[in-house]
């Protein structure tokens, strides 16, 4: 698979997902912009709630450009989904505020995030698709990787502009321009992206389609649907620690937008370890353990994040999850990819995300508020994410190993697939 190739389909999706992050990153301040509220925490709860009606429109997004990819072109539906979101972030980035047309700023911001959704629904399943068509087989796991590692790279960028737009710019300035500034950035991408995709082969037709239907389908899609609820949840727990480190903590928001660089930058770095590892000793031992130490340790970690209040502990505590985050995100998408057959994988991979993350994703920063504001416990977003990694758990262990078996030479025993 060319390199050009490559950061033609990863680009295109850390660019999806930046946006999305970087609304989470700012939402402080596009509360204050468009949701004026009296209530102190009201005013962050609309802006989350906005946030989360994104989601909503992912599944429709998911059969929508999903058919496509599986009828026209894992191409098309990647050139739509991303022509899409490059609009969607433009809107967002000009909307006056309340101030300057009142109610229909919100609404506004609404049908942007709207639009938004709808387009990352499609992109996920498409380009996952084409990463695992397009790779050597026995270098699904490592192709695959690619995905969430670009998806934390756009977490690690958004972190960075927020870093310097908040050391740059004063407070009152970040609330008035200094976020649009961020959406402006990642939207100039977006006719380089494009030019890109254009020049993308067509993988639709390499595979030859099954005979009849895959065995375990639908066993597939639920498991696939509950690793993907279990690793939004975790991953959308440690983009909000932005806020959660301003907010709740306290912190100033340069030190705040650190705490999620460093947690991104760990999953970045782990995520192609986490798939090579899978493309040598199988998907299932990969992701089990890495998960299984995961959960061992986030309870732990928010202890120490709550008892020693210091930017110290916070970024020690987004290294350690971070890395176990990144070692299970590749041989988790590889596998759901892997057990599906490619006349439905785009639709499939893209519904089954789009669901998981509409009923979890959408609703992850806004309950881990609602549960900070309604105990009082800053401990909640650890045991929330704790919750999730145990559902990881438990699917990873009853999803079969989809890794190609790996023959030794003539003369040496077969090796065993795990």
């Amino acid at each position: 698979m060319p390199a050009r190739d490559v950061v033609a389909v990863v680009a295109g999706n850390g660019l999806e997902f930046y946006d999305f992050i970087a609304y989470a990153f700012f939402a402080l301040q596009i509360s204050r912009s468009f949701f004026p509220a009296r209530t102190p925490g009201a005013s962050l709860l609309m802006s989350l709630a906005t946030f989360g009606a994104g989601f909503l429109m992912r599944p429709l997004g998911a059969a929508v450009i999903g058919r496509l990819a599986d009828r026209s072109g894992r191409r098309p539906a990647m050139l739509l989904s991303f022509s899409l979101m490059g609009l969607g972030m433009v809107g967002l980035a000009l909307t006056p505020s309340y101030r300057s047309i009142g109610l229909a700023a919100p609404l506004l911001v609404l049908a942007w995030r709207l639009l938004q959704g709808f387009s990352v629904g499609g992109e996920v399943g498409a380009s996952l698709a084409y990463l695992v068509e397009a790779a050597p087989s026995g270098r699904r796991g490592l192709y695959s990787s690619l995905q969430p590692m670009t998806a934390d790279a756009a977490a690690f960028c958004s972190g960075l502009v927020g870093l310097v737009l908040s050391s740059a710019l004063t407070p009152g300035q970040l609330d008035e321009f200094g976020w649009r500034i961020a959406f402006l950035l990642g939207a100039a991408i977006v006719p380089v992206g494009l030019v890109l995709r254009r020049a993308l082969p067509e993988t639709l037709a390499q595979e030859l389609p099954p005979a009849g239907p895959a065995p375990g389908y639908r066993r597939v899609a639920v498991l696939g649907f509950c690793l993907l609820a279990s690793g939004t949840v975790i991953g959308y727990v440690q983009d909000y620690l932005t806020t959660y480190a301003a907010d709740t903590l306290g912190l100033s928001p340069r030190l705040a937008f650190a705490a999620t660089m460093v947690s991104a930058f760990s999953m970045m770095c782990c995520d192609p370890l986490g798939g090579w590892l899978s493309d040598a000793l199988g998907r299932r031992p990969v992701m089990i353990v890495s998960t299984a130490l995961l959960a061992a340790c986030t309870y732990p970690a928010f202890l120490v994040i709550v008892r020693f209040h210091s930017p110290a502990a916070l970024y020690g505590a987004c290294v350690l999850l971070g890395v176990l985050t990144g070692l299970n995100q590749g041989p988790v998408v590889a596998a759901l990819a892997e057990s599906l057959p490619q006349r439905v994988r785009g639709r499939a991979l893209s519904l089954v995300y789009a669901l998981a993350i509409a009923v979890f994703g959408g609703s992850t920063q806004f309950a881990v508020q609602w549960l900070l504001s309604a105990t009082g416990n800053p401990l909640a977003p650890g045991w929330y994410m704790l919750g999730a990694a145990l559902l990881g758990l438990v699917s990873m262990s009853l999803l079969r190993e989809s890794a190609p078996v790996r023959r030794a030479p003539p003369g040496l025993v077969e090796t065993a697939q795990l």
